[in-house]
C-alpha cells in the first residue's frame, strides 16, 4: 500500500514528464483500478505492453525523484511546518531549500 501512495505522489510531481499513453496507462491501472488485460483490452494492445509500459513509468519518475526529491522536500516540508516553534520552522526550511 505505502508503495501504491509513492507512485501516486510521484505521478501527481512529474506526471506532465510522462507521455500520454504513460499517463493513460498509470491512471487507468493505479487510478480507475483496471486491471493489465482491462488496459490492453480498451487500448487495444497488448498485456505485455501495457505491464512493460508501467514499469519503464515507474522506473522514470522513481528516476526524477532521486535526481530532483521534490516528493522528498515537500514531506520534509510538511512535517517541519507542524511544529509552533518559528526558529526551528525557519532553520529546517532553510536547510530545505539548499
Amino acid at each position: 500500500m505505502k508503495k501504491i501512495i509513492l507512485l501516486n505522489s510521484l505521478f501527481d510531481i512529474y506526471g506532465s514528464f510522462l507521455t500520454v499513453k504513460q499517463q493513460q496507462y498509470f491512471k487507468s491501472y493505479y487510478f480507475e483500478n483496471y486491471s493489465l488485460s482491462e488496459i490492453a483490452e480498451m487500448f487495444k494492445v497488448s498485456r505485455t505492453a501495457i505491464s512493460k509500459s508501467l514499469h519503464e513509468t515507474i522506473e522514470k519518475i522513481m528516476y526524477y525523484e532521486k535526481i530532483l526529491k521534490i516528493n522528498e522536500k515537500n514531506n520534509k516540508l510538511k512535517k517541519v511546518l507542524k511544529s509552533d516553534d518559528i526558529n526551528y520552522i525557519k532553520k529546517e526550511i532553510e536547510k530545505i531549500i539548499k
